[in-house]
């Protein structure tokens, strides 16, 4: 299964408002030509984006910016933004694993501890590198 492009369309957008601010209002239309995806696509990303509190959007052709700093904003919280993702969980773990087989039986032991480090926030890497 692979995840959607949403993700690394959003980490493209962070990377054009850093590069280009300054220079350009940074609109869906502008990030539509860098990313070669269709604004309407790109707004919606820019929407969700916006109501997790990672950027401001300015009405009609006002332009895009970063609500706080990059370093402060985890490749988590833009999957957040973006992905569909139920309570938190980035997994989703099959819950009956065949107790009569040595994988099936220590399965969730295993993992299930990895699994949460993996989503938790304080162990994300930012996404200024």
């Amino acid at each position: 299964m692979q995840i959607s492009s949403r993700f690394t369309l959003a980490i493209h957008i962070f990377a054009c408002i850093d590069t280009f601010e300054k220079e350009y209002k940074v609109t869906s239309d502008f990030l539509a030509g860098s990313t070669n995806v269709n604004p309407v696509v790109i707004r919606k990303i820019l929407g969700q984006l916006k109501a997790a509190g990672l950027i401001t959007v300015a009405r009609g052709t006002g332009g895009t910016a970063v609500a706080k700093p990059l370093d402060q904003i985890t490749f988590l919280d833009v999957y957040r933004a973006v992905e569909c993702v139920d309570h938190g969980d980035l997994f989703h773990f099959h819950e009956n694993p065949n107790g009569h087989c040595p994988v099936g039986r220590n399965i969730h032991r295993i993992l299930d501890g990895k699994l949460r480090q993996v989503q938790d926030p304080s162990a994300c890497i930012s996404t200024s590198t």
